[in-house]
């Protein structure tokens, strides 16, 4: 009986280090980037259009009520994903991250992806008291095609004209207080024109998808998906990052936005790579996400 007894107190006290060690283990888990608890973090449906989902990923970390920046990804508006954004460095720099996906144009034309995006905002921000960033402030990054869909809905807050009903939450806002565009479109209007001949081969069909036609041709959705189109005193700063030798997309987009911007006294950041390309490694290096970390910090800091 005293073995049996002894055996049950040893028993009874490895199955308590074990629970122990098991609870500890979560809670470990709990502090990784990108985990929280038994929430998802990966392909979170933040809306559903005629049956196809769209979703988003977070990256999150053990510091609660974090800055949440919005990825937006490229790819000529017809291509892409929300996986393996470039800007995860951000994340070890103070700041929650949602990499979103949107309607393609070849699922969907203009202006189904700001839409999607402005949609995808709205959620987050409900859903901010279950992952525990700070729905208050919010930045929105975007590259490329990206870039110009983050542009578009940084200078289009509270425009009941873009917002759309995409996955309800319309008591939400889906303002920014921020935006970052990097070698993105800000004009759809002039783009061609300014476009070299490798651009032009990439931005006609591209530009086919989107709009349902040439920029000629349906002149007023052009206007209506260019940010400098919309731009009022009310717009959120703004950082533009371009490479002076973009083949893709022409410099002078990112020119005009600026200009746009300084004509309204508003705080804007025009940077200027020497030789850089469309994309590339230079554009998240060490420097350039110290500059981003920077102009996040600067517009996103705690009243």
């Amino acid at each position: 009986m005293q073995r049996r007894a002894a055996y049950q107190t040893d028993h009874t006290s490895l199955m308590t280090a074990r629970l122990h060690l098991l609870m500890a283990l979560f809670c470990a888990l709990g502090s990784l980037p990108g985990f929280a608890g038994d929430l998802p973090t990966t392909d979170i449906e933040y809306g559903n259009v005629d049956g196809l989902p769209l979703k988003l990923d977070l990256y999150l970390s053990q510091t609660k009520a974090q800055p949440l920046i919005v990825y937006v990804h490229g790819g000529a508006w017809r291509g892409g994903s929300k996986s393996h954004p470039p800007i995860l460095a951000l994340q070890q720099q103070g700041f929650a991250i949602a990499s979103v996906d949107y309607r393609l144009s070849t699922e969907a034309p203009f202006p189904a992806q700001v839409h999607d995006i402005k949609a995808a905002i709205r959620f987050l921000r409900a859903q901010a008291s279950v992952y525990g960033y700070d729905a208050s402030r919010i930045g929105i990054i975007g590259t490329s095609a990206g870039g110009h869909l983050a542009a578009l809905v940084g200078v289009t807050n509270e425009s009941k004209e873009l917002e759309g009903s995409v996955g309800g939450h319309l008591d939400q806002s889906s303002t920014v207080q921020c935006t970052v565009s990097l070698f993105g479109a800000s004009n759809l209007q002039t783009i061609l024109s300014q476009s070299t001949e490798q651009g032009l081969k990439m931005r006609v069909p591209a530009l086919q998808l989107l709009l349902g036609g040439q920029p000629t041709e349906k002149p007023d959705l052009a206007k209506l998906a260019s940010p400098v189109a919309h731009l009022d005193p009310k717009d959120p700063p703004l950082l533009l990052v371009h490479g002076d030798a973009d083949p893709q997309m022409p410099p002078e987009q990112s020119v005009e936005l600026a200009k746009g911007y300084a004509a309204l006294k508003l705080s804007v950041q025009h940077v200027v790579i020497p030789g850089g390309k469309h994309g590339g490694p230079e554009f998240f290096d060490a420097d350039r996400i110290g500059l981003m970390a920077g102009f996040f910090q600067a517009h996103l800091h705690k009243p």
